[in-house]
């Protein structure tokens, strides 16, 4: 049997390893490549997984320790003081829209004739986006520091937040009668208060301890996440609940990133197993009613819910762009919603239709969505005039009448407000222009000239009037903004000085050959102020701390300004 499970597991890889690079020449996430993968060596294939083999059952245990390790990890990252800092709008719009979306998934469950308690898992599978793939393509576009992709992530902390909640407490809906789950249920808030007062009283100088030898603690963490896992599998909870509190026990603690950090290449080696393990589950029972319901709800996640989401953040009067990039990158269900499709069906909540029915709407929604966040700036030239529903009311009331300044500032975001520092000191008029309306609110209350606008948009510029300007700054880290800009001043053969802002030095050169004055390159300057300040203090200590002060107050302020965009 060993050997039968070696010769599985080596041939389960390879097929996934070969898969992922197919999936990475054709940009779609590793994600499907797992799928497709466990597709393929399931019953419907290879059947190197068969229900009925003897490594089935090994490599189920593998599954669930990877979901296990990948929970943990998700946990770590749940600190609920996350909470206080993601926003009012990311908070409102995650809450409202997984009422909207899972709602509306329970309703259509229920018009395709499914019973009520299977709908309620339709309506919690689809309502969740994928925290893996946006934060994956976002980050390959670089634009996870744009202000659709704050709004995105903010979105995603909430439905991770809501999802562990989500498999923490419909099993208990599930568990018979109500004494025995209003019993269960008391079992689980003693046994999580007990975890995170052990956390709080203990842990905290045990971690101190252990982290003098990074071997022990790595291993600290595998041991933490599996007892837990066991303790809460032995109460008749799932292991994954208890390697999620696990993680999020220590999500408070100073280690967090590193303990995360140290158990990621083993999470990914056995997360593998488990999508693997998951897109195997795909058995032969598959009607063409079952497809057409998949095709039903896939469709509805790839339009229905960046709808949604366009209409609450218009709600909130962002303009359409905005809106746009943020709904799309959502268009997709989550890998926690696998988890709960293949924790729930294992607890035999779900039938082996519904598991299907997951497993096709996974494939379909990850897949399209891939391309959709890809491309989702060209499409939004192409059906933007479609969207005027979805453009949010304007704050430019707060200038009575736009007039021309001496300074134009594009982008407030963390390098922008240090820059407004400076323009107040300079005897010339400036203006600042965002289109976050939480940025425009916040500095029209301090008595700041701000307009409310799309640094992108061609028409607004000429709105403006942008070439009267003598300079122009742009803290926005978003080339096609900038090109954009400099196509305009080109245009109307403007003489203004333009200074802008990119994440690299490969894009800061194609800037300056595209005319701009000057091209910020953060980390670039971070070094050489960084050098400047070594060579004048030395070793001084008295001169660090100093200026130590001054950056805690500027970091301090930071934050409380990335807040608004």
């Amino acid at each position: 049997m060993a050997q039968e499970v070696l010769v599985s597991i080596s041939l389960i890889v390879a097929v996934a390893a070969v898969l992922t690079v197919l999936a990475r020449i054709i940009k779609q996430p590793p994600i499907i490549a797992y799928l497709f993968a466990g597709i393929l060596v399931g019953p419907l294939a290879l059947n190197l997984i068969n229900p009925a083999g003897d490594s089935a059952g090994l490599i189920q245990v593998f599954a669930h320790i990877g979901v296990a390790f990948l929970l943990f990890i998700v946990g770590l990252s749940l600190d609920f003081r996350v909470l206080k800092e993601i926003g009012f709008v990311s908070a409102s719009v995650g809450f409202l829209e997984i009422l909207a979306v899972g709602g509306i998934g329970l309703l259509i469950a229920l018009g395709f004739g499914f019973s009520s308690t299977t709908a309620l898992y339709i309506g919690a599978i689809l309502a969740f986006s994928s925290t893996v793939v946006v934060v994956k393509i976002l980050s390959d576009k670089k634009e996870i520091d744009t202000l659709h992709g704050r709004i995105t992530l903010g979105i995603l902390i909430i439905e991770d937040f809501v999802a562990a909640l989500a498999l923490m407490i419909i099993p208990l809906l599930s568990g018979g009668d109500i004494y025995s789950m209003l019993t269960k249920f008391l079992v689980a808030i003693a046994l999580i208060v007990g975890v995170f007062l052990i956390s709080e009283v203990v842990l905290g100088r045990l971690l101190n301890y252990l982290a003098k030898n990074q071997e022990t603690l790595f291993l600290f963490g595998i041991a933490w996440a599996l007892i837990l896992a066991s303790i809460f599998s032995s109460l008749g909870f799932s292991l994954e609940i208890g390697a999620l509190i696990a993680g999020m026990s220590l999500a408070s603690s100073k280690y967090t990133l590193e303990l995360g950090g140290k158990m990621k290449p083993l999470r990914d080696f056995f997360v593998v197993l488990f999508f693997v393990f998951f897109g195997s589950q795909l058995t032969q029972d598959i009607s063409s009613t079952l497809i057409g319901y998949a095709l039903v709800f896939s469709l509805f996640i790839f339009i229905g819910k960046p709808i949604i989401v366009m209409s609450l953040l218009r709600f909130f009067g962002f303009k359409k762009k905005t809106n746009f990039l943020a709904g799309s990158s959502l268009a997709q269900i989550s890998e926690f919603s696998l988890v709960l499709a293949l924790l729930w069906f294992s607890l035999g909540y779900l039938s082996q239709e519904i598991m299907n029915l997951a497993i096709l709407i996974s494939l379909i929604t990850i897949g399209l969505s891939s391309y959709s966040i890809y491309y989702s700036r060209w499409i939004f030239n192409r059906i933007s005039k479609a969207l005027f529903i979805f453009e949010g009311k304007e704050h430019r009331k707060l200038i009575d009448k736009i007039k021309t300044f001496d300074v134009v500032l594009f982008g407030y975001h963390r390098i922008g407000y240090k820059v407004l520092k400076e323009l107040k000191k300079l005897k010339m008029s400036f203006v600042v222009v965002d289109y976050n309306p939480q940025v425009i609110l916040s500095l029209s209350g301090e008595g700041i000239d701000c307009i409310y606008g799309d640094a992108e948009d061609k028409e607004f510029l000429a709105e403006i009037g942008l070439e009267k300007s003598k300079l122009i700054i742009s803290t926005i880290p978003d080339e096609p903004v900038s090109k954009s800009i400099l196509e305009y001043l080109k245009r109307t053969r403007a003489k203004s000085v333009f200074i802008t802002t990119v994440e690299y030095a490969r894009n800061a050169l194609d800037l300056y050959k595209s005319g701009a004055d000057y091209v910020i390159v953060p980390h670039h300057l971070g070094g050489e102020y960084a050098s400047e300040m070594i060579a004048k203090f030395k070793a001084n200590k008295k001169d660090y701390g100093r200026v130590r002060k001054k950056h805690i107050l500027e970091l301090i302020k930071g934050k409380e300004n990335s807040n608004y965009s």
